[in-house]
């Protein structure tokens, strides 16, 4: 037989886990979609399935997560600038790249407007994803443990860019 303190106990997580559960949900639902800024680039899912590869396809539209390790950007070390794969869009320049160790490639600054984000829910524990500021291309995730000047880590898929080297 239950004492009243654990009846009460499992009563709260009950109505905590029904409480946390609508507030993702309504998080989420708000959360949905990264629209694309410019008009130009709200491209139906035929017509991004045609100008990506699969693989950009699936990081890009689909906010997948390509394998650690597995790009060759995260190697890059020449000059130049990292371009949204999607649009073409000016994202980071290669001053910003460091290695994080995390095998992305990652940036510690932005571009000025290069960059929209909102609030991902995927793994429970929120964090901060951030999109192409033009087409909406899902790009990575930022973080608050990346180096001077500024402490942030944009761990960037590789197949959500391309390089243009100086």
């Amino acid at each position: 037989m239950l004492k009243r303190r654990s009846l009460l106990a499992i009563l709260g997580l009950s109505s905590l886990g029904s409480a946390m559960a609508a507030l993702l949900s309504r998080a989420a639902a708000a959360d949905a979609a990264s629209p694309a800024a410019d008009p130009a680039w709200q491209l139906s899912d035929s017509q991004w399935q045609e100008r990506l590869s699969p693989e950009s396809y699936a990081v890009l539209r689909r906010e997948a997560t390509e394998r650690p390790f597995s790009s060759a950007l995260n190697a890059e070390k020449r000059p130049g600038t990292y371009r949204c794969a999607g649009c073409d869009l000016p994202l980071f320049r290669s001053e910003a790249k460091y290695d994080s160790g995390t095998g992305w490639p990652s940036f510690f600054a932005a571009l000025p407007e290069a960059i929209g984000s909102k609030r991902d829910f995927k793994l429970i524990v929120p964090r901060t994803e951030y999109h192409c500021s033009r087409c909406g291309g899902h790009q990575g995730h930022l973080f608050n443990d990346g180096p001077r000047p500024t402490g942030r880590r944009y761990c960037n898929n590789g197949v959500a860019l391309s390089f243009e080297p100086d």
